[in-house]
């Protein structure tokens, strides 16, 4: 029998009333000093020179933490990193945002969303494509389900400030299932596994390698994965206005891009160094378990042009703000601009799109 709480169940509007009291309580909570940071609008051209010496940032990407060094890209990084939290869903980001205790962040390309309708501001800097599906549903052992089409009537985890959560519209809307047909559980995605194995949803969106660690451990018991052609576009690196507003940061969040990019790539080229780093000793998922993820991915691909991201990232808000779970927004707000393309030259041309 479980202990644990039984998560929210709740309709749209509710949803979107409940993230931004949860939003507005942590985060005014977490800092004595905190204030909004959709005060300082960056403006002007970008910086084009190095950051002036002392110039520190505390950047949120793992994977590029761990890339940098054995791709030999550590010694082109022309300021300090103070911190690397090793934080990388939205609602923790925003919140460090929020917080000033994040400089600049890792992301899917909701969160962005997520913080414009809280009133956060912060802007996206660069810009990763993936064409092919990032997530897939695991279901909860025993559940029965084998299809999207098997979600009506059932529980489903949400979190509407995630990438999941639009995976989850995206997958209602594609089979025809209205969202009052289904009950969305609204959690963090931290939460899923544990929604999961004890059987509070029936169904919730999975990346890897947490999707493969979870089917090997409960697959004997009926845990299954439903697999959709939902894809999550983007991946994104995006800061707070007031970190862009500042020239000695913006100039180095200038110098970070062209490195996050490099190191994607340098992943993608040495994929068995790769595995061991990451998905071995970092994420704790077998070998051939890190070589069959990495064999289902796509390469890296950074647009020199961010108009299809843009137009990506309305649809998106579109679909949210149809569903009440969010206020309408004109998505061109959520980019800056300024460095649109950086990502693509820094890249050879088999990597650009």
């Amino acid at each position: 029998m479980s202990h644990h709480p039984a998560p929210p169940v709740l309709g749209r509007r509710s949803l979107l009333a409940l993230a931004g009291t949860l939003f507005a309580g942590t985060l005014v909570g977490c800092s004595p000093q905190t204030r909004s940071v959709a005060s300082a609008e960056p403006t002007g051209k970008l910086p084009s020179g190095a950051p002036p010496p002392g110039t520190e940032l505390s950047v949120a990407a793992r994977s590029t933490q761990l890339q940098l060094g054995p791709a030999g890209l550590k010694k082109d990084l022309p300021f300090t990193v103070s911190q690397w939290p090793n934080l990388a869903a939205g609602p923790d980001i925003i919140q460090g945002f929020r917080a000033h205790s994040i400089d600049l962040a890792v992301n899917a390309g909701i969160p962005p969303i997520q913080a414009h309708a809280i009133g956060v501001g912060a802007k996206i800097v660069a810009v990763q494509v993936r064409n092919t599906p990032s997530y897939v549903f695991a279901t909860a052992p025993g559940s029965g389900v084998r299809s999207v089409a098997g979600f009506r009537g059932r529980k489903i985890a949400f979190s509407q400030g995630q990438a999941q959560g639009v995976v989850v519209l995206r997958a209602l809307k594609e089979a025809g299932i209205a969202v009052e047909d289904v009950e969305l559980v609204a959690l963090p995605s931290t939460q899923f596994l544990t929604a999961l194995q004890s059987g509070q949803v029936d169904a919730a969106p999975l990346g890897e390698p947490t999707l493969t660690k979870y089917l090997t451990q409960y697959g004997k018991d009926g845990a299954r994965a439903v697999r959709t052609d939902v894809v999550d576009l983007l991946t994104v690196l995006w800061a707070p206005d007031e970190v862009l507003a500042d020239r000695a940061e913006a100039a180095a969040v200038r110098s970070f891009v062209p490195l996050w990019a490099r190191g994607q790539v340098w992943a993608w080229e040495n994929q068995d160094t790769w595995i061991d780093a990451y998905y071995v000793k970092d994420q704790g998922v077998s070998r051939a378990d890190g070589r069959r993820i990495v064999a289902s991915l796509d390469k890296p691909l950074f647009p020199a042009s961010w108009d299809r991201a843009v137009a990506w990232e309305q649809e998106t808000a579109d679909l949210l703000a149809a569903g009440g779970f969010v206020p309408g927004l004109d998505a061109a707000e959520l980019f800056d601009r300024r460095f649109e393309g950086l990502a693509a030259e820094a890249v050879p041309a088999q990597y650009r799109e």
